[in-house]
């Protein structure tokens, strides 16, 4: 009896291999020969159903006015490009010197804060035309002997990490084919770099600093008389230069901002935003 059970173990052990081998095994899936399109940018950001916004606090493009309304020329008209898109947007207050690295990684969808076009922006974003002029300044206090960059050396002078102004302070020549004074004056000022640019009219009007490097639109706004730092004033002009809104590179929404641009500046849109901001739009 146990020699009869030991066969039809035996019996049954051969065929449960038999079962396992003798099909074959089955082959895997063959590869897809395509892969589906990568996802456009817009269509990303439609599907989020929002657009993603970085900012920092600039009057008058993005800022929070006294009855504590958030408002500005960006903030409106990203407000109403949104509407357009189908989208809501989404303001979120970004580190100004790693605006790039949150653009890339999807933190923002776009920096719109009055971003200053120049020819590394655009090769390494997707800008849109220029919408606004603007020009880099310098702010000092009254009393100050402002007698161009010069009287600058050996001063403390702020700008904004990252910024049109601190590009300004390290490049800044007066004459650099003059052999005597082939230095820049403003690199030979005590730099001081701020997070954000309000922070450097603070700095001016405490007098920690001597003079800050800011975009004329915000200076323009609030310094002088009527408003918080009343005893400011801006004594020079540096730069001038166009600002534009950046998307990711390679980004398909920045075509369709250009278009609606477009259509707003023909229809007197934009202008009437620019009268209300005291601003000047780009040609």
């Amino acid at each position: 009896m146990k020699r009869l059970l030991s066969l039809l173990l035996a019996a049954l052990l051969l065929c449960a291999l038999c079962a396992c081998s003798g099909g074959g095994t089955t082959p895997a899936p063959a590869a897809s020969s395509s892969t589906p399109a990568a996802e456009s940018d817009l269509a990303y950001v439609t599907a989020n159903k929002k657009l993603i916004i970085g900012y920092t606090v600039y009057e008058p493009m993005n800022y929070t006015d006294e009855n504590g309304v958030f408002t500005g020329f960006d903030t409106e008209l990203a407000q109403a490009v949104c509407a357009k898109l189908g989208v809501e947007p989404e303001f979120v207050i970004i580190n100004w010197d790693t605006k790039e690295v949150a653009l890339e990684a999807k933190d923002i969808d776009c920096i719109w804060n009055g971003l200053t076009l120049n020819a590394e922006r655009e090769a390494n974003m997707a800008c849109t035309k220029p919408y606004v002029k603007n020009a880099q300044v310098v702010v000092v206090k009254d009393g100050f002997a402002y007698d161009g960059t010069a009287s600058l050396i050996g001063a403390t002078v702020c700008a904004e990490i990252g910024s049109a102004g601190e590009e300004q302070i390290k490049g800044n020549y007066s004459d650099p084919e003059d052999p005597i004074d082939p230095e820049p004056n403003l690199a030979q000022a005590d730099y001081v770099g701020k997070s954000v640019q309000t922070d450097c009219l603070m700095e001016v009007a405490a007098g920690t600093a001597d003079a800050a490097v800011l975009d004329m639109t915000l200076a323009n706004s609030m310094t002088g008389e009527g408003t918080n730092y009343a005893d400011l004033s801006v004594v020079d002009y540096l730069a001038e230069e166009n600002y534009g809104v950046a998307f990711r590179k390679g980004s398909d929404i920045r075509d369709r901002v250009n278009e609606l641009f477009d259509a707003m500046k023909a229809d007197g849109t934009l202008q009437a935003l620019a009268d209300k901001y005291g601003l000047e739009l780009a040609d």
